[in-house]
């Protein structure tokens, strides 16, 4: 059992006015049996209106709008949660029954959501490891570790060749990138083995055996094992999740789970800048430090938006 508190300020800056900021945070803690939320806080800019609602994986969404002119976005999320170390699956029921056990289970409504993927240029290389590695002939539980620790292996983390937008297929081309890309890897490659897997945002407590993801929401997944239930699997530090890893949400992709987006009216450039602070006592006030992002504004999302809102930009941050 270990208790953290996490402070977490996402701050975007204008260089000029804009108006009817919208804004969709995901930025409350699951609370459950593995983690309690003792405390939490949201402080946002003009102190608007947060209207929150459950969304269809469950989680707990926030959103607002700020009307009004500004130049300055500040959302700052405090929490105090307390997590608890979780028993692993043991693994001791036949091998093949779990298999046939996920081929049974795979279409229910529970699940379909989390077993649907759609071909890319890397599918056929996937499938080649999934054979050569023999991965059917093992239990899923030892399979999904395997394909974290080749994620892990394989892949060079990177910071600042990709953002959120870069597609599966160029993080696959490219070998590196930073968790969100190493979970969207492992998340596919679960899911032509035959396993129900889902993305996982939240954060990471670092240890001496986890230490990349400090400094930003983290991202990994969760694989569905046949008569256990759900297992966090972080591809980033060749980990499975436990107390270390606190959630923030669930979801098919990156987009049920991005903890800030929102859209904006005006013509100017935006910067976002994130600290995350994450420490085992409570800490006085100290001067955060920021990762810092130039927004790239003509994007799918933005183009969609602008559809229906003349002049609409994206805000969304990246998960390290």
């Amino acid at each position: 059992m270990a208790t953290f508190y996490i402070k977490h300020i996402t701050k975007y800056s204008y260089n000029s006015n804009v108006i009817d900021g919208a804004t969709l945070i995901r930025l409350h803690p699951i609370n459950d049996d593995y983690q309690k939320v003792t405390s939490h806080l949201i402080s946002v800019t003009n102190n608007p209106y947060i209207e929150t609602f459950i969304d269809f994986f469950d989680n707990r969404v926030g959103t607002f709008m700020i009307t009004e002119p500004h130049t300055e976005l500040n959302i700052i999320s405090e929490i105090e949660v307390t997590t608890t170390d979780r028993i692993f699956p043991d693994d001791s029921a036949d091998i093949a029954s779990q298999w046939e056990e996920l081929k049974r289970i795979q279409n229910t409504i529970e699940l379909i959501d989390y077993t649907k993927h759609k071909p890319f240029k890397g599918s056929q290389d996937i499938k080649d490891i999934i054979l050569n590695g023999m991965l059917k002939t093992k239990s899923p539980f030892k399979a999904a570790l395997e394909l974290c620790e080749y994620v892990h292996n394989n892949f060079e983390y990177k910071p600042g060749i990709t953002d959120v937008n870069t597609p599966l297929e160029d993080a696959w081309k490219l070998q590196a990138g930073v968790c969100q890309d190493f979970t969207n890897v492992l998340l596919i490659m679960i899911k032509i083995l035959g396993i129900p897997a889902r993305y996982v945002s939240g954060y990471i407590c670092p240890n001496d055996a986890i230490t990349r993801g400090v400094g930003a929401t983290h991202a990994w997944v969760e694989v569905y094992i046949p008569y256990y239930g759900w297992l966090g699997i972080d591809p980033t530090n060749n980990a499975i999740a436990n107390e270390n890893h606190v959630r923030l949400a669930v979801g098919r992709n990156y987009n049920d789970c991005s903890p800030v987006k929102g859209v904006y009216k005006g013509n100017s450039e935006a910067k976002m800048e994130v600290s995350v602070d994450v420490n085992t006592t409570k800490r006085k006030a100290s001067i955060p430090e920021f990762n810092t992002t130039i927004l790239d504004n003509n994007n799918s999302y933005q183009r969609n938006v602008e559809m229906k809102q003349e002049q609409g930009q994206q805000q969304q941050q990246q998960q390290q």
